[in-house]
């Protein structure tokens, strides 16, 4: 497919590159981390069929199909996007997984003993963009064998300041850029929660709210970013076993969605 899918309507652009979102900009102001700059290396993933670092669980799932191997976040980040729809202000993109395919591990062998991650079902995963006005719509589409165990966290990174004087509302409670920064790999949960407003300096706040997630987490390695992550689970407080107990399982369509609207 090609490099860039550009989306645009009288005041936003939205740039996806190979499905990642690397731009979206009101009146030419930027919203969203650039690659390149210090902090997180890209500008959104999806974490899929896990969540959080699996190592702990020798890089296991417990499936009624068997074992699959994992990574930390799963192993969707490693196949492609298959752009299948677009327009000037819309975008589909789908990733197809037959199951048991063996799937080279980007992390191995620096970060990670498992060279080959798999796993037991069949799914397609779909990721769809939407602009309208000032609001950017991303539904994900997972379709599956009805029953099929997983997890579910979208990880996009939105541009700061860099000053630390940004700040995050939910539910009415004002969250610091230094408390999320202070939480360090575990992030800052916000469970049961689907809505915040990242308050920015120097330019419009957004308002960030979720489907389907149920949960959020908050992270950032430096000032100039902040991670605003639904995820279906939050793994860091407990030793939870990475198994089908502890996790969704699949309706055979699940719809979740985020949408980014600049007030």
């Amino acid at each position: 497919m090609s490099a860039l899918v550009i989306l645009k309507n009288e005041n936003c652009q939205v740039v996806i590159e190979k499905g990642e979102l690397i731009s979206f900009q009101k009146d030419t102001k930027e919203y969203i981390h650039q690659k390149g700059s210090k902090g997180w290396g890209n500008s959104d993933i999806e974490m899929f069929p896990v969540i959080g670092p699996i190592s702990k669980n020798n890089f296991r799932v417990h499936t009624e199909k068997g074992d699959a191997i994992q990574d930390q976040h799963g192993f969707l980040r490693e196949l492609e996007y298959t752009l299948t729809a677009s327009n000037d202000t819309t975008a589909k993109l789908v990733k197809t997984y037959k199951k048991n395919t063996q799937i080279q591990n980007s992390k191995f062998p620096l970060k990670s003993s498992e060279e080959k991650l798999s796993w037991p079902f069949d799914f397609n995963f779909e990721k769809q963009f939407h602009l309208e006005n000032d609001v950017l719509k991303i539904t994900f589409v997972l379709t599956s064998e009805k029953g099929m165990p997983f997890m579910l966290g979208y990880h996009p990174a939105f541009l700061l300041s860099d000053t630390g004087t940004e700040t995050v509302v939910c539910k009415g409670e004002k969250i610091t850029l230094d408390a999320i920064f202070k939480a360090g790999h575990n992030a800052f949960p916000l469970l049961n929660s689907d809505k915040i407003i990242l308050e920015n300096t120097g330019k419009n706040s957004l308002e960030i709210s979720m489907e389907g997630f149920g949960n959020l987490m908050l992270w950032t390695p430096s000032f100039n970013m902040l991670c605003v992550e639904p995820i279906t689970q939050y793994t860091s407080y407990t030793d939870e076993k990475f198994s089908e107990k502890n996790m969704r399982l699949s309706e055979g369509e699940n719809i979740f969605s985020m949408t980014i609207k600049v007030l």
